[in-house]
C-alpha cells in the first residue's frame, strides 16, 4: 500500500470528472488541460490512473501484456469484482483466449466477404439517402444514423428482424457499464433483464440465417474451434461492438458536414472523399471517448511509476486531437492523412468490424454527396449522454436534393 501511495503522488491529480454532463458537453478543454498536466494522471474520485497524449494512449492500448484487457476494459476490475455478464471472450481477453477468438472473427470480416456485402449496403444507402430528402427536414439520429446501422449489419449477421429494437439499449448497457455505476448506467440498466434476454435468445444459432456472419461463426463450433457458447458469445460482442458505435459515428459525421460548410462543399465535388472524411470524423469528433486497461505488473508511464493490478483510462478522444500528434488538430479536415486516429483503437484489440464501419460510412456519405446539394441544421442538437461514447439524441437536420 505504502509503495502504491508513493506512485500515486508521483502523478498529478486529475479534479475533473469525464462521467458527468458538463464534461461530456464539452469535453476538449478537459482533454486539453489533461495533456498539459502530464503523461499520467491520477483520479483519487474513482481510483485510478488516467492518460491522454496520444503515445501513451497507443502504448497502453497496444501492450496486451502489460496493460491487460482481461480483467475489463472498464472501470470495474474483473479481478476484484463480478462482471453483470459474462466477459467478452474477445475484447475482455487476452491471448491464447483472444488469438483463438479473434481468428474466428476475423475470417468474417476478409476483403472478400466485405466487397460481397458492398452491393446491398449501397443499394441500402442509396434508399436511405433519397428518403432523407424527400423528407426535407429529418431528425438525424432517429431517422438517418440508427436506421441504416441496425438494418445493414444485422442483415449481414442473420439476425432476425423481430425485435431489432432492443440492439440499442443493449449497446446503451454494454457502454454505459465500462464506466461508474452512475445516473447514465443506472437509467440504461432500468429494462436489463427484457433486453438481454433478446439479445441471448436471439444469438443461438438456430435464430439466425444459415448464409450470414453468424453461421460463419457457428461453424467454427462444427470445426471444432469454438464452443457452442462461445459462438454465441461471439455474435453477441458482434451486436455490442458494431451497432451503437457506427449510430453514432453517423450522427456525429452528419453534425461535421452541417456545421463545416467548406469541408461539405469538398464532399460535394468529391465524393470518393466520403471514407476519408468518415475516418476524419472518427479523428474529430470520434464515438468512442475511453476504454481501460489493468496493468499486470509494475510499469512506468513518463516518469510515472504505476503499480501491478491498476486500473488505466485511456482516452482516445484525447489522443484524437493531440497537437504533438496532429497539426490542426482541432480543425475537422477530410482531406487530412488521419492515418493512426484512436477511433477504432489500435493493437490486438483494435476493432474487428472496421472493415465494415468503412464500407458504412463510404457507402452512405458518398450517396449524400452525391445527391444533396445543402445539408445544415434545422435546430438545435441534443446530447446523449454516455459513459464512455460521444453522441447525439437528437440533430434536426434541413437537406436538399441537387
Amino acid at each position: 500500500m505504502k509503495a502504491a501511495a508513493e506512485a500515486r503522488a508521483g502523478a498529478p491529480i486529475l479534479h475533473a470528472d469525464p462521467f458527468t454532463r458538463e464534461f461530456m458537453d464539452d469535453p476538449y478543454p478537459h482533454f486539453e488541460a489533461m495533456r498539459e498536466a502530464g503523461p499520467a494522471l491520477w483520479s483519487p474520485q474513482y481510483e485510478c490512473y488516467v492518460v491522454a497524449r496520444h503515445d501513451d494512449v497507443q502504448r497502453v492500448l497496444s501492450e496486451w501484456q502489460t496493460f491487460s484487457s482481461a480483467a475489463g476494459v472498464g472501470l470495474a476490475n474483473f479481478n476484484k469484482e463480478k462482471p453483470w455478464r459474462p466477459p467478452s471472450i474477445v475484447l475482455e481477453a487476452d491471448p491464447p483466449l483472444h488469438t483463438r477468438t479473434r481468428t474466428v472473427l476475423a475470417r468474417t470480416m476478409t476483403p472478400g466477404i466485405v466487397r460481397k456485402l458492398r452491393e446491398q449496403f449501397e443499394r441500402e444507402a442509396e434508399l436511405l439517402v433519397d428518403r432523407m430528402l424527400d423528407m426535407g427536414e429529418f431528425d438525424g439520429i432517429a431517422d438517418f444514423a440508427e436506421y441504416y446501422p441496425t438494418k445493414v449489419f444485422p442483415d449481414a449477421l442473420g439476425l432476425p428482424e423481430k425485435g431489432r429494437e432492443n440492439l440499442l439499449p443493449y449497446g446503451a448497457m454494454v457502454f454505459n457499464s465500462f464506466g461508474p455505476q452512475n445516473e447514465f448506467t443506472q437509467a440504461a440498466m432500468a429494462n436489463a433483464d427484457a433486453v438481454r434476454g433478446w439479445i441471448m435468445a436471439n444469438c443461438a444459432r438456430a435464430e439466425l440465417t444459415k448464409d450470414g456472419l453468424g453461421a460463419m461463426i457457428y461453424a467454427a463450433v462444427d470445426s471444432g474451434e469454438l464452443k457452442e457458447d462461445e459462438a454465441a458469445m461471439l455474435v453477441r460482442s458482434f451486436l455490442s461492438a458494431g451497432v451503437d458505435t457506427t449510430v453514432n459515428a453517423f450522427g456525429n459525421l452528419l453534425w461535421c458536414l452541417a456545421t463545416h460548410p467548406a469541408q461539405w462543399k469538398k464532399l460535394r465535388e468529391k465524393p470518393e472523399l466520403a471514407r476519408n472524411a468518415f475516418e476524419e470524423s472518427l479523428r474529430y469528433e470520434g464515438p468512442a471517448q475511453a476504454f481501460f486497461r489493468t496493468t499486470t505488473k509494475d510499469v512506468e508511464i513518463g516518469g510515472v511509476k504505476v503499480g501491478a493490478d491498476e486500473k488505466i483510462c485511456a482516452f482516445m478522444q484525447s489522443a484524437n486531437r493531440d497537437p504533438r500528434r496532429w497539426e490542426r488538430a482541432d480543425e475537422f479536415d477530410i482531406e487530412r492523412k488521419v492515418v493512426g486516429h484512436m477511433g477504432f483503437g489500435t493493437g490486438i484489440h483494435g476493432c474487428v468490424g472496421q472493415p465494415i464501419a468503412r464500407l458504412e460510412g463510404e457507402a452512405v456519405f458518398a450517396a449524400f454527396a452525391r445527391k444533396a446539394a445543402t445539408i445544415e441544421l434545422a435546430g438545435e442538437p441534443k446530447r446523449q449522454y454516455n459513459n464512455v461514447l460521444r453522441a447525439f439524441s437528437s440533430l434536426p437536420v434541413r437537406a436538399t436534393r441537387q
